[in-house]
């Protein structure tokens, strides 16, 4: 099974844009909190900076594949 490139695309920049506003604003801090699951703030980190690294690899894949077709 293979993805199209625009949907590659599509996966790629919206897990970024999301994981990105986890990781540089307060947005998750503030949820856990409200939550009352303050005490896991400091595992988002060993979560967050991961996952962001792989939707910008994955947002690079679909940008090469674009390129090279």
């Amino acid at each position: 099974m293979t993805i199209d490139n625009r949907k590659l695309l599509q996966i790629g920049l919206g897990g970024t844009v999301i994981t990105a506003l986890c990781c540089f604003t307060p947005l998750l801090v503030y949820v856990f909190g409200f939550l009352g699951i303050s005490g896991l703030i400091f595992y988002l980190d060993f979560i967050l900076l991961p996952a962001l690294g792989l939707f910008i690899l994955l947002t690079a894949l679909a940008f090469w594949r674009q390129r090279n077709r």
